[in-house]
């Protein structure tokens, strides 16, 4: 399924091997909509598909990665079709078999961070700032972050980030295991590009086994997690914000 009508929120760019996914709402700070979830599961997918692609990039636009969902598009959105879409576009990233590499700078807000937590490799702006605003929202933790997080930087440190609702710095990221490295603004697209292009230039069954090696049972454990969060959303007496 397609949104014919609709603008394009993801960008797709192929070159040397490298697929560069751009978050393009630059004016909405590349805040999702049901339409931006749909395009950029799609472009993942296809590209997961693409033997001239040997990793993928995600990127955003403008001054910021991601602000996450578009509260404004929540008022006209069908909320089943948001859900499909979003555990959709989970499960796509949970499952890509080839290596995907984030670049975030700016602002990398809700989804714009937990997305994060679904990539292979984060390369994060000396300046950017993360932030989980789930108990700020009065909802929960999502995109199967409720696993993702504390697998990755251990249970105190994500107790932490998900209570507080606090912002990360990019400091911070690289310091927790959020961000591989930290790297200065001037030298950003240059240092991002030429690692995916070294990944890009090695063997790609190589590359792809050593994913699956470092990442078996990821997704089941995140999809688990994913159906746990909405339910838990959904019981919410008050639910501020839905999720996804």
């Amino acid at each position: 399924m397609t949104d014919t009508l609709s603008p394009a929120e993801v960008g797709v760019e192929v070159t040397d091997g490298v697929c560069v996914v751009t978050l393009d709402r630059p004016a909405r700070l590349n805040a999702f909509t049901s339409t931006g979830y749909l395009q950029l599961s799609q472009a993942l997918a296809k590209a997961d598909l693409d033997d001239a692609v040997r990793v993928v990039l995600i990127r955003g636009a403008g001054k910021a990665f991601s602000s996450g969902v578009d509260l404004d598009s929540l008022a006209t959105a069908d909320p089943e079709e948001l859900r499909t879409r979003f555990a959709a576009l989970v499960g796509t990233l949970a499952g890509m078999t080839k290596p995907v590499v984030a670049a975030p700078h700016g602002v990398a807000v809700g989804f714009g961070m937990t997305l994060l937590l679904l990539c292979d490799v984060v390369l994060v702006a000396e300046g950017c700032r993360l932030r989980a605003p789930f108990t700020a929202l009065g909802t929960v933790p999502e995109a199967g972050s409720s696993y993702l997080l504390p697998a990755l930087i251990g249970r105190q440190a994500a107790m932490d980030i998900v209570l507080s609702s606090r912002w990360i710095t990019s400091t911070e990221a690289v310091r927790l295991g959020l961000a591989a490295v930290e790297i200065p603004p001037d030298d950003f697209d240059d240092v991002v590009r030429g690692y995916v292009r070294t990944i890009a230039g090695y063997a790609p069954a190589s590359v792809i086994a050593s994913k699956r090696l470092l990442s078996s049972k990821r997704k089941q454990r995140a999809l688990d997690a994913l159906a746990a969060e909405y339910n838990a959303a959904h019981a919410l007496p008050r639910l501020t914000r839905p999720i996804g």
